[in-house]
């Protein structure tokens, strides 16, 4: 193994060291990628994952071995900019939108990216979810919110895709620390039903049945449909909901279901209520998909302390913080509130700052 190259076995946290290492300029070395499965090495969508990295970069270099078992990654200068990427159909288009998530900001220029592929999946975050609540509390580190824009301009379904979203990430000298240690009342509670390629009233149905549940634990709830057909209905049929809780602090709480063959939609639009009452039931004033972003925004953020309020740690969220220490050297500190059953994590900022972005 080369100086300085750090070193990993397995497939898990591919996405996350990768991007990690183009943050902070280090090598890394990836081996023993699913040898025990039946199909080893690398699949589809990492080999995509790889190849937006070529785009959003310039100098990067990539050694993957025969079988696809090892990776040697070294990355190259952030430069961002206009391009678009074809997404693989195994995983949506979220798994790619999160890495440039946490490029972008470091990026010689701003990120205008065309994404195509599968849009709404249960593997990853949908873009509904992303729109309106990854983009929402990523701003507040600091960053334009007029410029900080994603556009859904075709929806596409599992397993066919067609899909397509316009998303625009601005660059910051430095991201801002932040304070967000009180999760706070609900207030409302938002939401978007969708269909491609059937009918309008699967969407009803799934609002309806989100409502019958809801209804009982507040008043104000508005769900919208939202119906494609034709060329912006992409090449499936599917349907699917999110649904987002406010807070009177501003904190959003999401959860979301995308159907499967021979779901009903009553069963998605109900249970997805349920899973929005459970996350709202774990507290704190970032939502479990957001974990992971934030902690890294944090631990990249000027050299000041941010501190931010969550409910339970997931063990993706646990593996970054472990990453950005190997990668970072940043360790936060954790304490944990018995009684409101949440955890207040905290840190001081790297001092991270963008030193080839490009004033406008």
């Amino acid at each position: 193994m080369a100086t300085g190259v750090l070193s990993y076995r397995g497939s898990a946290m591919f996405r996350m060291r990768l991007v990690t290492a183009t943050l902070t300029g280090k090598s890394v070395l990836i081996e023993d990628i699913r040898v025990d499965e039946q199909e080893i090495g690398l699949r589809d969508y990492e080999a995509g994952l790889l190849r937006l990295l070529e785009k959003v970069s310039n100098g990067c270099r990539v050694e993957i071995n025969e079988t696809g078992t090892s990776v040697l990654y070294t990355p190259g200068v952030l430069t961002g900019g206009k391009f678009s990427h074809d997404c693989a159909l195994s995983r949506g288009i979220g798994y790619y939108a999160e890495a440039l998530f946490v490029l972008g900001p470091f990026c010689k220029k701003p990120i205008s990216a065309v994404l195509r592929g599968v849009t709404n999946e249960s593997l990853d975050t949908s873009v509904d979810v992303l729109r309106m609540v990854v983009v929402p509390v990523l701003r507040t580190f600091g960053l334009e919110a007029d410029a900080f824009v994603l556009k859904i301009n075709k929806r596409g379904a599992p397993p066919g895709g067609g899909g397509e979203i316009k998303l625009t990430i601005p660059t910051a000298k430095a991201l801002s620390p932040v304070l967000k240690v009180a999760g706070g009342e609900i207030r409302r509670i938002r939401g978007v039903a969708y269909t491609t390629r059937l009918s309008p009233l699967f969407a009803s149905r799934m609002v309806d049945a989100a409502k019958s549940v809801l209804v009982d634990y507040m008043a104000d709830v508005f769900i919208y449909t939202d119906h494609y057909k034709g060329s912006g209905g992409g090449a499936s049929p599917g349907f699917a909901i999110s649904l987002v809780a406010e807070s009177e602090t501003g904190a959003l709480l999401p959860a979301e279901l995308t159907a499967s063959k021979g779901d009903m939609p009553e069963a998605i639009g109900e249970a997805a209520a349920l899973l929005l009452l459970e996350e709202v039931a774990r507290g704190g004033a970032i939502a479990t998909v957001m974990q992971p972003l934030v902690l890294m925004y944090m631990a990249f953020s000027s050299e000041d302390v941010s501190a931010v309020r969550f409910g339970t740690l997931s063990k993706y969220a646990i593996s970054v913080l472990r990453l950005i220490r190997d990668f970072v050297g940043v360790v936060f500190k954790i304490e944990a509130d018995r009684t409101t059953e949440t955890v207040l994590l905290s840190c001081m900022g790297s001092g991270h700052a963008n030193t080839a972005r490009v004033v406008q």
